[in-house]
This record gives C-alpha cells, structure tokens and sequence, in this order.
C-alpha cells in the first residue's frame, strides 16, 4: 500500500504553524489502522507511507478504517485532509530495511492515479479480496489504464465506501490526454532528482534538451518526464523517435505521422505541420536528435509560430538554438570509494537499485548478500553508472556471479584504455560494455547479432530469417533471437498486428553494424536485407488493396525505415532494378498512409539514377507510381509527364498486363485536359488487353471507369450500367479499396439520377469499407458526396456540415482525387437562397470541427437522407 496526501503543499501554506499538528494526527490514524490489520511500515516521506501487509484483505480493511478515521476526524475550518491509497498484491524482494520489485513500483504508480478521499486497487488485489470485503463497501470498475510508469496498462478498481464520497474525477493515468509515448518493458529506476529538475526546467522553457553519452538513460527519462506531465497539456504529448533517419528534412515527416497531421497538396509538410500545432498545445518529445542537428532551425520555427508548444529533446549534443535550455543527464548515483560496502547502505544508490531490479528480472532468486555486495558496487563504479551498461552487465547474472562479471568486465575495459581516447571516458566504458556483451557471445551468436544489426526500427521473425539465415550456422530462428535477448543485446516489441517485432538500441546496433563491416560480410547482408524488402513490397502489392488491406498496410508501415534503408542501399550500386519495382509496389502504401512527398522524392531519385535510364519493366512500374503520386498530389505536369513514357515503355516491351495499366493511367492523364472522348477509349483499350490477360481486377475497374466517362458525355442511364456491372464484378474480385472508391464516386451518379435511398446505401456501405482500412481520403470524399446528396433533397444543414467535414479531413491529409474531375457539388451554393450567409458559415464551421467519428456517427443517423 501507498498513501499520500493530496495537496500537502497548499495545506501546509494555508495552516502554517498548525500544519505539524494535523500532519501528527493523520499520522496517527494511518500507523493505528496499519497495526490494527498487522502491516509493516516500511518508509515515510513527508506525508506519504509505504507499508506491506501479510494478506490482501488485511490491506483493505487497513485502507476502509484509514478513509472512515480521516472522514470523521474533526480537521481545521476549510482544511480537509484528503489522503490517496493504492495497494497492489504482487512480488518483492527484501533488501536491506525496504523492498524492491516490479510490483512496489507499480504499486506505487496505483496511488498516484488516484484522487485524495480514493481507494484504488489492482486486478491482482481485487480476485484476491472480492469475496471478503469489508462491511459497508464495494468495487467500482474503473477499465484498463496505462498508468505513468509506461508499463502494460493496468485493470484498475475503486474501493467504495458507504456514506463517504465516491465520485472522483478521471484517474491520473496516461488515457487523460491523447498521446503515442511508447510502453516501457522496465520499470523506472532511481533519477529522482534527475526527473524533478527536468519538470521544472520544462515550466519555465519551450525547449528542453536532455545531453549525455549514448547509454545515459536520456531517453528513459525524457519518455518519464513527458508521462509525468502530460496533464499539463490539453492536446497531449507525443513521442517522435529520431533514431532511424538522418536526413534532416524527415523531420517533419515524423513529427507529422506522431500527430497524425497528413501533407496537403498545395505547400510543404514543414508548413502544414507548423500550421496544424498553431493552436494546439502540446509536448514533443524528439529523440535522439544528434543524428538531424541540422533540422534545428525547424524546431526553432515550430515553436515560434505555436506558442503553446514545446519540445524535450534528447540529444548527445545541445542544439544550439535561441531559448534552448539545456540540461546534461548525469550518470547513476554511484557509492563512493569509502563507502560501506554491506547489501543494506549499498541499495541506496541508484546504479546499485538499477542493477539489483534488472537482475531480479534476469534471475528471479537474486540479491545483493554481504559477500557479492562489493563485488555490485564495483562492477556499478567500473560502469560508470551508466544506465545502458548496467542493463547490459545485470543480464548476465542469469549465467554469471556479481564475482565473474566483475573479472571479466574489468579485463575488458583495460583494454579499453588503450584505444578510443578521443571518446569521453563514458561512452568508453560503455562501448566496452557491449563489446565485453559481444565477447561472451558464442561465434554463432556474433554472427547473429552482427547480422541482424543491418536492421532499422527492428525486424519481424520472416525477415530476421531470410536476412540473417540462422539456418545457414545450424541455428534455429527463435533460438537465435532469444539468446540474443537474454542478454539484452535485443528487445522484443508489439508489432501494429500483433505479430512480434524485435528491436535493437541504436547505441548497440551501431556497434554491431562496425563488427559487421569488418567481418567483410556487410555487403552481402547488405544486399540480403534489400533483396527481402523489394520481395516484401511486391507481395504486398496486391495485398494493399485487397481482402486483408488494413493488415498489410499496418505491416508495410511497421517497416518502413527498413523500406527506406533499402531504397537507400540501392542508390549506392550498380543496378537499381529491382528498387524501381519496388518503388513502384510500394505507391499505394504512400498514397494511403500519407507519404506523398516523400514517396514521389524516392521514386523520381531511383528514376534519375544513371542504371535507371534504360527502358525496362521496373522502370515502367517507377514511372507508374511517381505518375500516381503526382495525381494524388494535384501536380498535373508531373502525372502529364511520367504516365506517356510509362506507356511506352509497355509498349515496347509488348508486356500486356503493363499495357493495360498504361492505357488506364493514361486515360487518366486526358481528363486531366478534359479529353473525356480520348479517355473513354483508352479505358476500352484497357478494359480489352486486361480481359485477353485474364486481369478480372483490371476488366472491373474499366468497366467503371467507362461507365463515369458516359456519364459525364450525357449518357447518366448507360453509365450506371456499365458502372453497376463494374462493382459486380469488383465484389467477386474482392479488391476492397477499388470496391469503396467506385462505391463513392456511383453514389454521385444515383444522386443525379434521382436515386436517393441508393445513393445512401452505397455511400454507407462506402463508408465502412474506408473506415475500416483507415482510408481517411476515402471518407473525405464520401463526406462530400453526401453532401451534395443532402443538399438535393433540401436538408441544407446536414448537407453543409458534411462537406465541411469533408472538407477538413482533405485538408488535413494534404490532397485527394483531383477535385477538378469528381465535380462535387458544392452545397453552400445549393442553399443560397434558403440560409442566410451566417447560417452557412456557422454549418460549414461547425461540420469542419467534427472529428472523423463524430462526422461518421452524424452521417449514419437513421433518416437522415
């Protein structure tokens, strides 16, 4: 159990002198309920206990009898003395006079969710303590929360208590504000000092910048900070990981995808995204920014032009900007030389407690004995009290004494004084902690580890395989990944599906990627890694459209610095291929999830590349996908001028299904010069080479298209004819983005025809079908279509909230079908006559206001068209 008082600060500032005494009396009434039901009292700080009890239910009554002896105690006038209690059943190591473990910590993150008057306790505690409550209470279900120690969220319950107060407000928890910062596989240890210094600098500056050598726990304690005061921001606080890019102009790609701001046609990302955060505010939180120092100047312009923004940066140096305020993370608090070298006084320390908790995770029967204590402290100092390290050395306890370890790091980093003098003496000591880690690997596991280093952002159990063929060294897959884990060299993590990923730290992974250059094999793995993602980008292909399309688009993202390493690799060699294919797999994926800009940027790079030149089948699909992207981004030019040679090039190379691809696309490219009869028989060119391939996928989607360009040359009852057939035979091929786009754009033509409940139906059906695959394009558009559909059936209000709503989302994600073709309606101008100027301002605004849920759930009311 933990327990504090809530406000303790403002009471003792309005009592003053009396403050001691009610501190006093509140003392006594927790010590006489802990006795009471056989606690212990393990520590005091101030105004808060820690205590233990032998029995979960001993517990509860302790925590009733404290809540009822506070509700009836007569305190000072206005001066209420609210006190929070948390308690949580769970395993703990005794060490010197207090405990230590995974679940004290968690514990004490329980209470600090908590509301002064509130008793919340674990799901571990409640099976425990259900069928043996106290007389006069019961359990509130309060749902999973992910509380601020970053671990796995947490099912919480409020013990109620009759005739005392039992609503409180939301939980202290990370669901109080919106926020990506990543869960955490450890608890945070020790860096008190370090996390209230980095708080309170934080109130006073819009930038933070936390410095230190790689291993300093920067991170930990930048992710903890922003944990600790995301209430303080109404928009939230957002995570942007640096640590896979190096080009400085990603940067706002990144910080965009955090906060799910997409780039709009018309101007750069950097300026949407300053323009999206003008009003928000928020916490960045941007990791690992030494790799971008030249991205400074853009941080600077972000926070100049959103005020109620700022950054905490890590970085292992200062950014050198105006305002910026920096703060170096020091290492661990490490025992002195003369300090008494017993188990009780050495748990103290900070490296010391991180050591001894991660060697509790290694080896669950650890402790720190009188005989192995100087040996903890030791191996603690040769570290330096770098956080990294000691994770790295604790590891090791599974298969080594605190005596072993020692021997052999010690050895190690003599060594280590003889090179590398240029380094500061941490991130020498460091880097010899990982090469002494890499040195008790067996030959195998070096391999291994020097292999799977080539990846960026991590990897799945497939690519990890086919890249680092443990097979190849009479390994087995999983085998090789968990040797590698159990020495902490790598992390498992939860991929968007589901499915494992296993990630390594930058700071080891640059050091495996210098074992494998000068293993000589950097090459090969090199070519192995992008040799499986243009694979990967081909089989998805097909799938980013099709049955499973969210699944393979979530797949495509959680990889996507793995993409782009390859991309980059294949700009180094002779033959760009196989990376123009790929390129060309992947523009779907870019189009959907947001990445325009640097889609098209890769795909014409790759197309400039001097082996890129001749006229061949990945060249044709390169051009394809850079035309695509030119489309979705509205530059007409561009899409006018990759589309023809994409033709041609099929042409010359009599390749069919390429053909029929060309011929679609260049339909496309003559409505853009409004050429609907030119376009009408590109699409029956298509149509005809896709039905002689057998392309049922291709057949469906000209039938369409044919259909709209009749539709548009005055023949509205043939075209839905042909339109109507083309979604037949799309519901037998089961390509579901092609099924919702032409679901969209035939709502129009019912609308226009006078076939209002069809138009709804199918703008519904539409609507599910983007929303599952999180196609925000597609809602947009649809939001539009309705809208022209409201307005015809005279329900103005509904109709202008919509396409605002509509409206808002286009712009968000910075481009869409050109509008210049789909034509819609626009329902202001259709109300003209019935609202006044202000009543169509005020519908407009507030249907721009709309999340996409809330515009979802207004335009699926029952009897709204």
């Amino acid at each position: 159990m933990f327990t504090d008082i809530e406000g303790s600060t403002y009471l003792l500032q309005r009592l003053g002198e009396a403050y001691p005494r009610v501190l006093s009396a509140h003392n006594d009434i927790v010590r006489s309920a802990i006795e009471a039901q056989g606690g212990r009292e393990v520590s005091t700080e101030g105004d808060s206990f820690f205590v233990v009890f032998p029995t979960a239910p001993q517990a509860t009554a302790a925590a009733v009898a404290m809540q009822r002896a506070l509700a009836d105690h007569p305190w000072p006038d206005d001066a209420p003395v609210a006190v929070r209690m948390g308690l949580h059943t769970g395993q703990a190591v005794i060490e010197g006079q207090t405990y230590v473990g995974l679940d004290v910590n968690r514990a004490a993150r329980i209470a600090a969710a908590g509301h002064g008057g509130q008793i919340v306790i674990s799901s571990s505690t409640r099976g425990l303590v259900e069928h043996a409550l106290p007389d006069g209470t019961e359990l509130r279900d309060l749902g999973e929360h992910r509380l601020k120690d970053l671990a796995h969220p947490e099912h919480l319950f409020q013990l109620v208590i009759e005739e005392l107060a039992s609503e409180f407000p939301p939980l202290r928890s990370l669901d109080a504000r919106p926020n990506n910062l990543p869960v955490q596989p450890t608890s945070f240890v020790g860096r008190e000092r370090e996390l209230s210094e980095a708080r309170r600098l934080l109130e006073g500056t819009r930038l933070l910048t936390l410095t230190g050598p790689g291993g300093t726990g920067k991170t930990r304690l930048a992710v903890q900070a922003a944990a600790e005061e995301l209430t303080g921001f109404a928009d939230g606080a957002f995570y942007i990981g640096l640590d896979t890019i190096t080009d400085p102009k990603l940067v706002a790609s990144k910080i965009a995808e955090a906060v799910s701001v997409r780039e709009e046609s018309a101007r750069p990302l950097a300026e949407t995204v300053k323009s999206y955060l003008t009003d928000k505010e928020l916490l960045l939180v941007l990791d690992n920014f030494e790799q971008v120092l030249e991205a400074g100047p853009f941080v600077s312009e972000l926070l100049a032009a959103a005020p109620g923004v700022k950054g905490l940066v890590t970085s292992r140096t200062a950014l050198g900007l105006y305002g910026e305020q920096e703060m170096a993370v020091p290492p661990l608090a490490l025992p002195g030389p003369t300090s008494l070298l017993d188990a009780e006084s050495l748990s103290q320390y900070e490296a010391v407690a991180l050591f001894i908790e991660r060697a509790l995770a290694s080896r669950a029967d650890f402790s720190v004995t009188n005989e192995n204590a100087p040996a903890v402290a030791e191996i603690c100092i040769r570290l330096d009290g770098l956080p990294l390290a000691i994770e790295l050395a604790a590891a090791r306890i599974k298969i080594l004494s605190p005596q072993a370890i020692l021997q052999r790091l010690h050895q190690r980093l003599e060594l280590l004084t003889r090179g590398a003098r240029d380094l500061p003496a941490r991130q020498r000591s460091l880097r010899g902690a990982i090469e002494w880690s890499y040195d008790l690997l067996e030959e195998t596991e070096r391999r291994m580890f020097e292999r799977v280093s080539v990846f960026v952002g991590g990897c799945g159990l497939d690519a990890f395989e086919a890249v680092c063929s443990p097979g190849r060294f009479e390994l087995d897959g999983l085998d090789a990944l968990g040797s590698l884990m159990d020495k902490s060299l790598l992390r498992r993590a939860e991929g968007e599906s589901g499915d494992p990923r296993f990630v390594m730290l930058e700071t080891i992974r640059e050091y495996g990627l210098e074992q494998l250059s000068a293993s000589g094999e950097a090459e090969e793995v090199r070519d192995a890694h992008a040799a499986y993602f243009f694979d990967l980008a081909e089989r998805a292909e097909p799938e980013l459209t099709g049955r499973e399309q969210r699944r393979w688009l979530d797949l495509v993202s959680a990889d996507h610095d793995n993409f782009r390493a390859a991309l980059n690799w294949a700009t180094e060699r002779a033959d760009v291929e196989p990376a123009l294919s790929a390129a060309g797999a992947l523009w779907r994926f870019w189009q959907q999830r947001g990445h325009l800009a640097e889609g098209r940027t890769r795909t014409e790079e790759l197309l400039r590349h001097p082996s890129a030149q001749p006229r061949t089948a990945g060249r044709f699909k390169a051009l394809s996908g850079a035309g695509s992207l030119a489309y979705w981004q509205n530059d007409y030019d561009a899409t006018r001028r990759h589309y023809p040679e994409a033709l041609e090039i099929a042409r010359e190379l009599n390749d069919r299904p390429a053909i029929a691809l060309g011929t679609s696309n260049m339909a496309f490219a003559r409505l853009l010069e409004d050429d609907w009869e030119g376009a009408q028989e590109l699409f029956r060119e298509s149509a005809a080479v896709s039905e002689e391939v057998g392309d049922r996928l291709g057949q469906a989607q000209t039938e369409t298209l044919i259909g709209w360009t009749l539709s548009r040359q005055g023949d509205l009852e043939g075209g839905l004819e042909r339109y109507e057939r083309g979604i037949t035979l799309l519901r037998q091929v089961g390509d579901r983005f092609a099924l919702a786009d032409s679901l969209g754009a035939i709502a129009l033509l019912y609308t226009r025809a006078g076939r209002h409940e069809a138009a709804r139906s199918v703008s519904l059906e539409a609507l599910e079908l983007f929303e599952e695959a999180g196609n925000k394009s597609g809602v947009s558009y649809v939001f539009e279509a309705l809208g022209e559909l409201e307005g015809r059936l005279g329900r103005f209000d509904r109709a202008i909230r919509l396409a605002g709503a509509g409206d808002a989302i286009r712009e968000v994600i910075g481009g869409g079908a050109p509008p210049e073709l789909q034509q819609v309606e626009d329902p202001r101008r259709m109300a003209r006559e019935r609202m006044s100027d202000e009543e169509i301002d005020g519908a407009w605004a507030e249907g721009r206001a709309m999340s996409i849920e809330e515009a979802l759930a207004y335009a699926r009311e029952e009897g709204g068209t």
